[in-house]
């Protein structure tokens, strides 16, 4: 499809934001005071830089498993040995069962009598 055919929500630019506007002096006093905080987070817990493939620093964070979480130290027991057997192939034994019969695309269907494969047959020509 065309880009003149999409709406704005399928923008390659990215969303420019304007000027944030606030209800009231108290609301945008508590964003200012929720900004202060959260710059002072930043402050207390800078991340680490890294440099980009560009060649650029920039801000990244890292996480890692904490030293006692480390799955390597505890490998899996391997015995060796099997522990399962092939479960044996399920096959009707019985003598009621006519045959199976396809109702509707690829619908398996078992059939009981010469009736019943009948029905099957007529209801997929009507």
């Amino acid at each position: 499809m065309s880009m003149h055919l999409e709406g704005p929500w399928l923008s390659m630019q990215g969303k420019k934001k304007g000027k944030q506007k606030f209800r009231n002096a108290e609301q945008a006093a508590k964003a200012r005071e929720l900004e202060a905080d959260w710059q002072a987070l930043m402050k207390k817990y800078p991340a680490k830089k890294v440099k980009a493939q560009s060649g650029q620093l920039k801000d990244s964070y890292r996480l890692s498993i904490p030293a006692d979480r480390d799955p390597r130290r505890f490998p899996s027991l391997d015995t060796g040995q099997g522990s399962a057997t092939k479960a044996a192939p399920k096959v009707y034994t019985g003598d009621k069962m006519v045959g199976i019969g396809t109702m509707h695309k690829s619908n398996m269907v078992p059939i009981f009598s010469d009736q019943e494969a009948k029905d099957i047959s007529t209801m997929r020509r009507n």
